[in-house]
C-alpha cells in the first residue's frame, strides 16, 4: 500500500500555484494526500493568508531571526518531522534549499520552473528575467516545468513539462502570464501523478516524457 502523500509547501509569495494544489485535492483530483505545513521566509505571503483561510498549518519562518544556518535548518526540520511531511513542494519560495535540508529530503523535494529546463535555468533565471531570456534569445516555444531539487539551482531530473507557444507580439508580462496559466496545470498533475505511483521521484531515472 502505498504511503500517503503528506506535503510541506514551502512559498514566498501569493501563492497562486499552492492553491492550484489545494483547490486539486480538495476537489478530488488528488487522493491519498494532504498539506500538512506551508512554509514561507515572507510574513506578508499570501501563501500564509491562502493556508490560515484553509485551516493548514502555516509558519513564518525567516533565517534573519537564526543565529546561523544550522540553527534555522533544525527548526526547520524539526517542524517537518513534527507535521510529518514525506515530501516538499515548492512553490515560488525565493531562498535556496540547505544541503542540509537536501540530505534529509533527497529525491523528496520538487519545484515548478517558468521555463522548459535545461535551458533558462540557474542562479539569476527567475521570475521575469526567465521571461525576458526567453524573448530575447528568440525561442518559439516556452513552459514550464517541475523538477526534483538538488544542491544545484534548476539542476535535478525534470519530472514533467508543458509547453506554450512564443507569439511575434510578446511581452515578458504576456509570456508570464500564460505560462503561469500552464504550471496551475501541471503542479497539480504532478502531484496526483506522484501520488498514485505513477510518477517515481528517483534521481537515477531518465527523464519522463514531457506532457504537452
Amino acid at each position: 500500500m502505498r504511503a500517503k502523500l503528506n506535503i510541506a509547501v514551502f512559498a514566498s509569495g501569493r501563492g497562486s500555484n499552492f492553491k492550484a494544489i489545494v483547490d486539486a485535492i480538495e476537489a478530488g483530483t488528488i487522493r491519498d494526500t494532504e498539506i500538512v505545513l506551508v512554509v514561507s521566509n515572507n510574513s506578508d505571503a499570501g501563501a500564509l493568508a491562502i493556508a490560515r483561510e484553509r485551516k493548514i498549518p502555516a509558519l513564518h519562518l525567516s533565517g534573519a531571526k537564526f543565529s546561523s544556518e544550522r540553527e534555522y535548518c533544525e527548526k526547520l526540520l524539526h517542524e517537518l518531522n513534527n507535521h510529518r511531511a514525506n515530501i516538499i513542494v515548492l512553490a515560488g519560495y525565493m531562498k535556496k534549499i540547505d544541503p542540509m535540508i537536501v540530505r534529509q529530503f533527497r529525491n523528496r523535494i520538487v519545484n515548478i520552473r517558468p521555463a522548459l529546463l535545461p535551458e533558462f535555468g540557474g542562479r539569476g533565471m527567475y521570475g521575469m528575467n526567465v521571461h525576458r531570456a526567453v524573448l530575447a534569445s528568440g525561442a518559439t516555444t516556452s513552459g514550464a516545468s517541475v523538477h526534483l531539487v538538488d544542491d544545484e539551482y534548476d539542476h535535478g531530473r525534470v519530472l514533467l513539462q508543458k509547453t506554450v507557444p512564443v507569439l511575434p507580439d510578446d511581452t515578458p508580462d504576456s509570456l508570464a502570464a500564460r505560462v503561469l496559466a500552464v504550471e496551475h496545470e501541471l503542479y497539480p498533475e504532478t502531484i496526483r501523478l506522484i501520488a498514485e505511483g505513477q510518477l517515481t521521484l528517483d534521481a537515477e531515472q531518465p527523464a519522463s516524457s514531457a506532457s504537452r
